[in-house]
């Protein structure tokens, strides 16, 4: 039978020497830690540790981790140690053991304290900067292939352009006219329960139209294709990454940019105009039917006040910034989705990011083309 292990102590002079005995391994953890403990409490009082490790039979990963924690703890009682009679698989071990940090985590350090929520802050600001620096680059990588693409037309693939225009478009429409429906509808019986109290039932139409053609509709139509086509980009193009498909590609001689990320982005420039055309008139819809059921607004004076209350500016406006939405939405979704390591949890958390950081900037952008809008008076 094996010898369970042990550990004896001889002073010698200023030296401690601890011998260590028998079969240091996980199968007999509960007598190891125990030996453990004992050689820590000999060492009280010693000015120096010798280890005497030649009569140790077998050690393994558990056994060198306790010899290890216990050279740490001589370490931070200022205790010089020294180990003798090591052979050399065990030095080999030890050494690789040490190059971990034994320290425990401290578990009672105080959660909420104001350093970390500053340093959280300016950790959130250092991301900020890079994922804006790796955007940027990324833009310009991209526009050297649309030129690439311009000046050798025979490398753009339009069957996959024709693709992508289907799967977001067409597939895309009917999500979209729904939304918008409802949501028009909505916002027309609410605004009835309001006008209908100073008998100006029939401005409703005035509202739902600017509103709808100017803000709603295109930005609708931009959080629900961030939502539904920009996390399908990313979750597309980092299944290609994690299994090296990106790779391939590029040992065959293809730029990814130019078979990949350019057809999808500019079916989402296309097809954004699209169904932001699509939804104004559903979301339209919805709200002429709420005014004529709720406000008793009849169909020919909804007519007449919409095109008495809107002009070609006010359709131009959300017709504008969709290609620019649908632009960011597709940056964003592509950077993503080729940022995506080699695990299903870099995926999922690419994934994300992709449709918040998408939304996220496509409110930005509809803020900044309203004060656009604003100061040029249009």
């Amino acid at each position: 039978m094996s010898a369970s292990p042990s550990v004896k102590a001889n002073p010698q002079g200023d030296v401690l020497n601890m011998s260590f005995h028998g079969m240091w391994t996980a199968n007999n953890a509960n007598e190891a830690e125990k030996a453990s403990k004992e050689a820590s409490s000999l060492i009280n009082g010693s000015k120096k540790v010798n280890l005497d490790l030649s009569k140790v039979e077998h050690i393994d990963t558990m056994g060198a981790w306790l010899l290890a924690r216990l050279q740490l703890e001589l370490k931070n009682n200022t205790i010089p140690v020294t180990i003798s009679g090591a052979k050399e698989e065990l030095r080999i071990l030890l050494d690789e053991i040490k190059c971990h940090d034994l320290t425990p985590p401290k578990s009672d350090i105080p959660k909420f304290r104001l350093t970390d929520i500053l340093a959280g802050i300016g950790e959130t600001i250092i991301m900020s900067g890079n994922d804006l620096l790796r955007g940027t680059a990324f833009l310009g990588n991209f526009v050297v292939a649309v030129g690439q693409v311009i000046l050798h037309p025979k490398r753009f693939r339009f069957s996959a352009l024709v693709n992508q225009i289907e799967k977001m478009a067409f597939r895309g429409a009917p999500i979209i006219i729904l939304i918008s429906f409802l949501v028009g509808a909505i916002i027309a019986q609410q605004s009835l329960f309001q006008l209908a109290s100073y008998g100006t039932s029939a401005f409703v139409a005035d509202l739902l139209g600017i509103l709808i053609l100017r803000e709603l509709a295109v930005l609708l139509t931009a959080i629900m294709m961030a939502g539904r086509s920009g996390s399908s980009i990313t979750a597309e193009l980092g299944s290609m990454k994690m299994r090296e498909e990106i790779d391939a590609l590029q040992t065959m001689g293809l730029d990814p940019t130019e078979t990949l990320v350019i057809p999808r982005v500019l079916a989402l420039v296309i097809a954004m105009p699209i169904l932001t055309f699509i939804s104004s008139i559903s979301g339209l819809l919805g709200g002429g039917i709420v005014a004529l059921v709720y406000g008793n607004v009849s169909p020919d004076i909804f007519i007449s006040r919409l095109q008495g209350s809107i002009g070609l500016n006010t359709f131009l406006v959300g017709m504008i910034k969709a290609p620019f939405m649908a632009l960011v939405i597709g940056l964003i979704a592509c950077v993503e989705g080729l940022a995506v390591k080699g695990s299903a949890e870099s995926l999922g958390s690419q994934t994300t990011a992709s449709v918040v950081k998408s939304i996220f900037m496509v409110i930005v952008v509809d803020g900044l083309f309203a004060m656009f809008f604003a100061s040029i008076n249009y």
